[in-house]
C-alpha cells in the first residue's frame, strides 16, 4: 500500500526551531534581500507548506496556496524563498533535524534502530513529499545540489557516522563497506516510499538494523 498520510494535525508538522537568517538559509530558501524574517511569518509558511503538500500532494501546493494557508501575502514568501520546493526543502530539513534525530546513545545498534525508526514516522508523513523535491530536483541542478548538500547528504552522513562508531567499538565488523550498506539503508525506505508496494513503518526498522549488523558482521574476538 502507498506511504501517505490523508490527514496531519498542524501540530504533529510543527517543530521549533532557532530563527534562520538569509545568511544562514539555503541558497534557494534565502530569496530576495531584504527586511529580516519574522519568525512568526517564517514558522507559519513552513507549518503551511507541509500541511498543505502532506493533504494534497507536493504536486498541487502552490506559493498562492500557502499564503492563503498561513495568512501572508505571496510576497512575504517570495521575499524569502524562491519556489515552493524551496520552502518545502526547508520545511523538511527542520522537521528532520530535530523529530527525525533521536539522541545517540553510543551504542551503533541501539542508535541506528533509533534514527531509522524516527525517520520512518516521518516517511509516512513527508516522504511523498520528498519524493516530489527529488522530482523537482531531476530537471533543476541547481536545486538538485541544494537537496543533496541539504537533506540526503547529512542523513547517509549520519548513518555512517553510527556505524563508524560501532566498527571503533569493536561491536560491529567490516564484512561489508559503509557506501553499500548506508544505500541499502536508505535505498529500501526510497524504493518503498516511490513504488508504494510496502509500507514504511517503525517496525521495518528493526528489520533493517538486522540486516546491516549482518552484512558488516560481528567482530571475532
Amino acid at each position: 500500500m502507498p506511504c501517505k498520510v490523508d490527514r496531519m494535525d498542524a501540530a504533529a508538522l510543527r517543530v521549533t526551531t532557532p530563527p534562520v537568517t538569509a545568511s544562514t538559509a539555503p541558497a534557494s530558501v534565502a530569496g530576495t534581500p531584504g527586511r529580516p524574517r519574522s519568525e512568526a511569518a517564517r514558522r507559519a509558511i513552513l507549518d503551511a507548506g507541509l500541511r498543505l503538500a502532506v493533504r494534497d500532494g507536493y504536486q498541487a501546493v502552490t506559493i498562492k496556496g500557502i499564503a492563503q494557508e498561513a495568512g501572508v501575502g505571496r510576497q512575504t514568501i517570495y521575499r524569502w524563498w524562491t519556489t515552493k520546493a524551496a520552502v518545502l526543502l526547508e520545511a523538511v530539513c527542520e522537521l528532520a533535524g530535530t523529530a527525525g534525530r533521536p539522541p545517540l546513545t553510543g551504542d551503533a545498534e541501539q542508535d541506528l534502530r533509533a534514527l531509522l525508526r524516527a525517520t520512518y514516522v516521518l516517511a509516512g508523513m513527508v516522504g511523498p513529499t520528498i519524493a516530489g523535491l527529488m522530482a523537482e530536483s531531476t530537471h533543476d541542478p541547481g536545486f538538485a545540489a541544494e537537496l543533496q548538500r541539504e537533506l540526503l547528504a547529512p542523513r547517509r552522513e549520519l548513518v555512517r557516522q553510527i556505524l563508524e562508531a560501532g566498527q571503533r567499538d569493536r561491536r560491529l565488523g567490516r564484512d561489508a563497506g559503509l557506501d553499500l550498506v548506508v544505500d541499502m539503508v536508505w535505498g529500501t525506505m526510497w524504493y518503498r516510499i516511490l513504488s508504494g508496494h510496502n509500507p514504511v513503518e517503525p517496525a521495518l526498522a528493526d528489520e533493517i538494523t538486522g540486516a546491516v549488523v549482518r552484512l558488516l558482521g560481528r567482530v571475532r574476538e
